[in-house]
Formats: structure tokens, C-alpha cells, sequence
């Protein structure tokens, strides 16, 4: 059902509990109840797409190149995703595509946010939306929801029901493209076929990877996909209402200016940290420097801010590279609603065979995280990761594809796990024993 922005934000805790049933969000007290949810080893896929544990299975609702509601055709490259209630026994699937110029956008029309130089054909990022019987998992409808942008990576989902879908790209406007890249789009679930796309610009300009919203307050976290990345927060002027502007800051850690472990122990596992938040100014970034004027200004750095995800008054994200291993960390932040924000180092790789590249996350509802892997190389054997509330790493699936997994999230129910295959395009919805 869709909820007004106004309505949201005067709603109570009851409202929020909704939201948890959602699979949205998740709270303290269930990550402190869940134990080591180990599902068992995984069983080879005959179809060579997935290996799950024992009881577990999936089905592709959608692929590569199939033929559209809007008579479009799936595209490639799908990354980030959400999943939304509709109402009505309906469930929305809101996906991105990491496509860039000169990617095939499967034939997407106006309206877009650019074309391909003076032409009127759209560049070809953007998102695809899938609507399903929550019941029986089958689609009924899937369209293009938004166009003409680049390299949509991930994103993240409102309380109101809309998908922000972020570029991971700053190219300027040139001749080849039309306008300037790197912006937050704004997708309903509800859309009903290609939105209006405007750049929410006042959320800053920059490698954008993932947001999620407080909440408790509307502010909007978004994390960056750089090697010296920061963390922003986006406090809007209305909250609830993006497109009426608001102001935009970078975490500063107490004592800490690099949190990527490597050459020392700067912040040890479980450890919190004091933080606070510098303004930042010039956003739109003409010479994409957002960060490195940030971290002038004493912002912490993260190496490579990727997945991200609200739970009840705390969140979790992933910064890919960084550990004295390089092969990734996972940071837990409290925004700190009557106190001072602090942030503490959830869980950091040892080595590739444990954990390896996580990107996109999220929180399941049995209080789990679930990350999905993204290494790089000719050869890549990615595994979608679980990471127990006590910070134990387990395979929970394995990629048997040359690709990466990516849009990990839950049905409202709880019941089935939604999961993109990068590229060729396959999104699988996932069922089994979670709660055995």
C-alpha cells in the first residue's frame, strides 16, 4: 500500500513495525536473538545457475531480452533492487541496470533524463520494475520505470514507497551526452511505466552507490564508490519530500581519518566510535572533488562504500576493499537520534575464502545480513555471504555463473528472497526453510 510522505512522518512505532514486516528493516532485539543461522552446505544447481543449501530453491520471474508489459525488452547489467507491498496481494520490483552510453538499453523510449548526443534515443541506465502475485510469485506486469541515465548501481528503498536509484557516474555534459551525470532518480513502485527523471541534485554530485532513510528522522545516508570514499547524509528540507532541497554532510570519525585497517589497526572489530557531521559546500562538484574537499575538512574515509541498509536505529554498510586483507569490511552505524552518532567496525574479512568483495546487502528478516560478493578478475567465483549477528561469516549461496549477485532483499511476508544475476540479467525469487 502506498503511504503518503506526510502521513509517514506522523505516523508512530506502529506504523514502523509495518515497515519490519515488510522486510525492510530489522531490529536491535532481533539481531541480538538470532544465532549462527548456518543453513548447511550448499548442493550443486543442475541448471548451473545457484547453489543453494539443502530445502532451498529458486525460479527466474524474469531475464535478459524477455518482452516487456511496455514492449521493451529486459536489459542487461541489473544491480541494485528493492522490494515494495502494492497492496492488493501485489508486490513491486524495483531493479536497476548498470548500463553505460554505449550498453543496448533494450529499446527504451522517452521520457529520459539524457539521450545519446543530440538524438532523442535515451542512454540506456536506469530501472526496470516488476509487479508479482504475492501469492503465487508469478508476474503480472514489468516495464521500464526510469531512462536516459548511467550506471545505476545500487540504491535504496523509502518508508514512502520509492526507489532512489543512484548513479555511479560523474561524466560531464560534453557533446556525446547531453546532461551531467552522478545524481540520486527517484522511482515510486507504483510508477506504471517511465517517471518524469529528475536529478535530485541537492543530494550532491558524486559516484553515488547506495542510500537508505532514517526513519525516525527522514535523513538520507548514502554511501560512495571510491577508494577514498566518505559517508554523507543528506537532511532534507521537508523530510519525506527530496525534490524540495536540503543539505548535505560527510561523517567525521573521532580520532580516525582512514578506516580501511590496512598498514594498522585503526579501528578495531566491535569498537564504537564518536561522530559528527561537517556541512559541505559546492556539491554539485564540477571537478568530482566532493570527497577529497571533505576529507580536507577532517571527513572519514572509507575504501570503496558500497550496500547499505536501515534497521531500527541502526545501519549497516559495506565498504568493498578495505581490511588489512583488502577483501572487505562492514561497518554498523547509530545515527544517534538524542546523542551524538557513533559508528564501530561490524565485521572485517580475514581472507578471500571467508568473505570476499561484499556489495550490495541487506538485512534479513530472521537478522542475518546477506551479502553479495563482487570480485574481480577473469575468473570469479562469487557466494552470496550470510554475517550472523555475532559477525560469523557463512556461504549461504553460491554464484556458478562468471558474474556477480547483487539486489538482495525480502518479500513482505519474509517468505522469499528476491536476488538479481548481474549480467545475463536474471532476477530469482528464493524460497526454502529460512526460519528451520
Amino acid at each position: 500500500m502506498h503511504t503518503s510522505r506526510r502521513k509517514f512522518f506522523a505516523l508512530t512505532g506502529t506504523a514502523f513495525g509495518g515497515l519490519l514486516a515488510a522486510g525492510c528493516t530489522t531490529t536491535s532485539a532481533a539481531l541480538a536473538a538470532s544465532s549462527a543461522n548456518h543453513f548447511g552446505p550448499l548442493h550443486a544447481d543442475p541448471a548451473g545457475v545457484l547453489d543453494l543449501p539443502q530445502g532451498f530453491s529458486y525460479r527466474v520471474i524474469s531475464r535478459l531480452g524477455d518482452t516487456m508489459s511496455d514492449g521493451f525488452t529486459v536489459p542487461d547489467r541489473a544491480d541494485g533492487m528493492g522490494c515494495f507491498d502494492l497492496g492488493n496481494g501485489r508486490l513491486a520490483l524495483v531493479r536497476n541496470h548498470e548500463l553505460s552510453p554505449n550498453h543496448d538499453g533494450g529499446g527504451v523510449s522517452m521520457p529520459a533524463y539524457d539521450t545519446i548526443a543530440r538524438s532523442l534515443i535515451p542512454l540506456p541506465g536506469g530501472t526496470t520494475t516488476i509487479e508479482i502475485d504475492a501469492a503465487t510469485l508469478e508476474r503480472t506486469a514489468e516495464y521500464r520505470s526510469l531512462a536516459g541515465t548511467i550506471r545505476n548501481c545500487a540504491g535504496g528503498i523509502t518508508p514512502w514507497n520509492s526507489w532512489l536509484s543512484c548513479e555511479e557516474n560523474t561524466a560531464r555534459a560534453d557533446g556525446r551526452i547531453n546532461q551531467d551525470h552522478g545524481y540520486v532518480f527517484e522511482v515510486p513502485a507504483n510508477a506504471g511505466g517511465l517517471v518524469d527523471p529528475v536529478p535530485l541534485r541537492a543530494m550532491g554530485r558524486f559516484n553515488h552507490e547506495a542510500a537508505c532513510v532514517d526513519p525516525a528522522s527522514g535523513i538520507v545516508y548514502m554511501t560512495e564508490d571510491r577508494g577514498d570514499s566518505l559517508l554523507y547524509r543528506f537532511i532534507p528540507d521537508v523530510p519525506g519530500d527530496l525534490a524540495q532541497g536540503g543539505t548535505l554532510q560527510a561523517l567525521v570519525i573521532d580520532g580516525i581519518a582512514n578506516t580501511s585497517n590496512r598498514g594498522g589497526t585503526f579501528m578495531p572489530l566491535g569498537q564504537p566510535f564518536a561522530g559528527t557531521w561537517i556541512m559541505l559546500d559546492n556539491i554539485e562538484a564540477p571537478e568530482d572533488d566532493l570527497r577529497t574537499r571533505g576529507a580536507a575538512m577532517g571527513a572519514a574515509t572509507f575504501a570503496r562504500g558500497e550496500g547499505l541498509w536501515m534497521g531500527e536505529g541502526e545501519m549497516f554498510f559495506t565498504a568493498t576493499s578495505g581490511g588489512a586483507a583488502e577483501q572487505g569490511q562492514i561497518f554498523r552505524l547509530r545515527p544517534g537520534a538524542n546523542g551524538p552518532t557513533a559508528i564501530d567496525l561490524f565485521y572485517e574479512s580475514p581472507g578471500s575464502d571467508e568473505y570476499s568483495f561484499g556489495d550490495n546487502l541487506c538485512v534479513a528478516p530472521f537478522g542475518d545480513l546477506i551479502v553479495c560478493e563482487d570480485q574481480h578478475g577473469d575468473m570469479v567465483d562469487n557466494y552470496l555471504r550470510g554475517i550472523t549477528p555475532a559477525g560469523e561469516a557463512y556461504a549461504f549461496g553460491r554464484i556458478r555463473l562468471q558474474t556477480e549477485p547483487a539486489g538482495a532483499c525480502f518479500s513482505p511476508d519474509g517468505r522469499t528472497m528476491f536476488l538479481n544475476i548481474y549480467s545475463p540479467t536474471m532476477t530469482l525469487a528464493i524460497t526454502g526453510p529460512w526460519t528451520a
